[in-house]
């Protein structure tokens, strides 16, 4: 099982990856993740996708929209094919996405990026910002490598989300991570791998 590490050392490379016996609730669930994807309008970010990307697409689907790698001799992960990270060619600046076997699981906004999420938030935004916006919704972890007052800030719209977060393959959601300062460095949305903390590595 892949451990739940972040983004930061993926970034910098980037710069210089049960069967249950109730299928009603399956069905209730996969409803769920639909209607989060389906929220996605316009060029806002969501907990389903962004513009022309959905969470669930496969990576042919994501390069016929926004484009390979736009530096395909650049560093990738270290196993690709099980998970990747890139900045698309054709998606906006500061725009990376992330694939697991095969699958679009997080869409990414970094330093440079100017789009917005769903609640109108955007890297550089304070994380009281992202409190007023979504209230007791969130969930507030101190950031791994920085501590308090750096921290992880998770709304999650879909899915079945324990107090250690979710494996839940239909969960849909948006994490916040933000400085010692208090302002949002990294913006996730997607599935459960929104919370990686270093990404495919």
């Amino acid at each position: 099982m892949k451990k739940l590490v972040g983004m930061t050392a993926a970034l910098i490379l980037f710069s210089g990856c049960v069967e249950t016996d109730e299928p009603a609730a399956d069905s209730g669930a996969t409803d769920d993740a639909q209607e989060a994807d389906a929220a996605t309008v316009g060029d806002v970010l969501s907990a389903g996708g962004w513009g022309p990307l959905r969470i669930g697409m496969s990576r042919d689907e994501v390069v016929a929209a926004v484009g390979g790698p736009a530096d395909p001799e650049a560093m990738g992960s270290p196993e690709p094919e099980f998970c990747d990270q890139f900045p698309p060619a054709q998606a906006p600046t500061g725009m990376f996405v992330m694939i697991e076997s095969g699958v679009l699981t997080s869409i990414s906004l970094s330093a440079g990026s100017t789009l917005q999420t769903s609640e109108g938030l955007s890297v550089g935004d304070s994380a009281d910002a992202v409190r007023a916006a979504y209230g007791d919704r969130l969930d507030v972890l101190p950031h791994n490598y920085i501590g308090l007052p750096a921290e992880y800030l998770t709304v999650w719209s879909t899915g079945e989300i324990t107090e250690n977060g979710t494996s839940d393959e239909n969960a849909r959601g948006i994490r916040y991570e933000t400085n010692a300062e208090g302002v949002i460095e990294l913006i996730h949305a997607g599935g459960p791998s929104i919370q990686y903390v270093e990404g495919c590595l």
